[in-house]
């Protein structure tokens, strides 16, 4: 099952230096049976990006704990890892694309890393911020989430992201 599993910088570099990562709570998303009944219409490559954009969102959550425990965070970037693994199971209590992993992910199952660029770092520590009161409906927090989300994420191969993680 291909999975998407929200990160932050910091946890690219646990990836890159020990070879694998574990996922905070084990959770990861992907396209499932319950994601893919919840939409009208759409591709199976138009679901998985849904799914991807899900662990976007939650990359802000972990993004908010870092940046609570270090204001002065240098590298306030969206990451999405991409792998495929097995075992994974549905999570539809949390929500339609959740599923939590059986277990750590090695590097050589992540199929693609996606990173904002440098351009989305302001709008990606507002959005931070505020990630929480926008899920409650806060209309300016939802407009910040939305200027985050603006900003397409950038995508490198598993084999790009020591250079990656070296040019930041």
């Amino acid at each position: 099952m291909r999975v998407y599993i929200p990160a932050t910088v910091l946890m690219l570099r646990t990836l890159n230096a020990a070879g694998e990562l574990s996922a905070v709570s084990g959770t990861a998303f992907a396209l499932t049976p319950m994601l893919r009944e919840s939409y009208a219409t759409g591709t199976a490559e138009e679901l998985e990006y849904a799914a991807m954009l899900e662990a976007a969102r939650a990359s802000l959550r972990l993004l908010a704990a870092e940046l609570e425990e270090d204001p002065e965070l240098t590298l306030p970037r969206r990451a999405v890892i991409s792998a495929d693994v097995d075992g994974a199971t549905l999570r539809p209590d949390l929500d339609y694309a959740v599923v939590r992993l059986a277990g750590p992910v090695q590097l050589k199952q992540v199929a693609a890393v996606h990173l904002d660029t440098s351009e989305a770092e302001p709008a990606v520590r507002a959005a931070a911020a505020v990630v929480d009161q926008a899920d409650l409906g806060d209309g300016d927090a939802e407009f910040a989430l939305g200027e985050a989300e603006d900003h397409e994420l950038a995508w490198y191969a598993p084999e790009e992201l020591p250079f990656l993680l070296e040019l930041l």
